[in-house]
């Protein structure tokens, strides 16, 4: 009899154990939170910016240059992007004509964020009240209604530290959002999320600092820039995961889905003829021309093909993204000849004020 009575107490344990085991797994496999608040959609990005700072990436990039516009916005609000921002997830609406895209009647593709950072509400109310044209309120939320180059805006706060926005024509795609929102610890939205981000969320490797899963429609797409760029690696639409994570280097990963093994085939030999002409504008150069950085980088470009993917991997080096990111990087310059010496002394500049990052 003892021992029935006792039985029940470590069963339990065990089965206590084993949910709490079964809700970490899964939850190290659910999209961030704030993705989870996005809409359905046809793509998405998700970059973690308190990763970023961390890693101490960001701390050789060249200061950040505000338009009027975006030096307005700071004045206001006091947020800068550069500085405030920790987590920022988009969501891409393609027009319906796009195979039944989700943006509706919608010309061209639309959006939907969620930013998450150190916000001071009240003065952000303040510059969205200069700005909107209304106000709408839903479940004690208000929704400030900006028109800006033939369309509407919506954006509202979320809680102290998150904002929602959207371009999406219909005004039910940010109320959505702010119902995500309110149930987001529920267990639905805890392992929940549009399908498409659920679906894919699986292929991006931990501890990336960003990542895009994207719907990739060639003949659709070719539209944006005017060329075929996207027809040229893609015979026929699929999915491409692409991710970044720092170990050391960037390392870059992007994998194509496609419907067989035949277009996952011809994704690859199109990608590699495309990186045998890099490194054969790489060898042109001459050993002496070659930057050490940039050799590292293209020797780091794979692509191989899984069944139905396409895969295509790079690391790259920290020196090459400060310089791809500089202006004019000195050590790229030479002059032609020497500089003669002035003949009288030169007037000293006078010192600009530091650019605030």
């Amino acid at each position: 009899m003892r021992i029935r009575r006792r039985l029940p107490i470590p069963l339990a344990v065990l089965l206590i154990v084993a949910v709490v085991a079964l809700i970490v797994t899964l939850r190290k496999h659910a999209p961030p939170e704030a993705a989870r608040l996005l809409p359905g959609a046809d793509g998405f990005f998700y970059i973690n910016l308190e990763w970023v700072r961390k890693f101490n990436a960001t701390s050789q990039l060249p200061p950040v240059s505000r338009e009027p516009e975006y030096q307005k916005f700071v004045e206001e609000t006091g947020f800068q992007f550069e500085r405030d921002l920790d987590k920022a997830a988009f969501a891409i609406h393609y027009p319906q004509s796009w195979g039944g895209g989700t943006a509706g009647p919608a010309s061209e593709p639309r959006f939907s964020e969620i930013f998450v950072g150190k916000i001071d509400s009240g003065r952000l109310t303040a510059y969205l009240k200069k700005l909107s044209s209304s106000v709408e309120s839903y479940r004690g939320f208000d929704i400030y209604n900006v028109p800006l180059e033939g369309r509407t805006v919506r954006i509202v706060t979320l809680s102290y530290d998150s904002v929602a926005v959207s371009n999406h024509p219909n005004p039910d795609v940010i109320r959505g959002m702010i119902d995500r929102s309110r149930k987001l610890a529920s267990p639905d939205e805890l392992f929940g999320g549009p399908w498409l981000l659920r679906k894919f969320y699986r292929r991006v490797p931990l501890a990336s600092l960003c990542f895009a899963i994207l719907r990739v429609r060639p003949a659709e797409m070719n539209s944006l820039g005017g060329l075929d760029s996207w027809s040229l690696l893609f015979p026929k639409p699929a999915v491409a995961v692409i991710s970044a994570r720092y170990l050391r280097a960037l390392h870059l990963r992007a994998e194509a889905f496609t419907d067989s093994e035949a277009d996952a085939h011809a994704i690859t030999e199109k990608t590699a003829a495309f990186l045998s002409l890099f490194h054969a504008a790489e060898g042109s150069v001459g050993a002496h021309g070659t930057d050490a950085d940039v050799k590292t980088f293209f020797d780091s470009l794979k692509v191989e093909q899984s069944g139905d993917r396409a895969i295509l991997t790079a690391a790259v080096p920290p020196g090459f993204i400060r310089k791809a990111l500089s202006e004019a990087p000195p050590d790229t310059l030479a002059p032609t000849a020497p500089a003669a010496p002035p003949k009288e002394p030169l007037t000293p500049k006078r010192p600009q004020a530091p650019v605030s990052r």
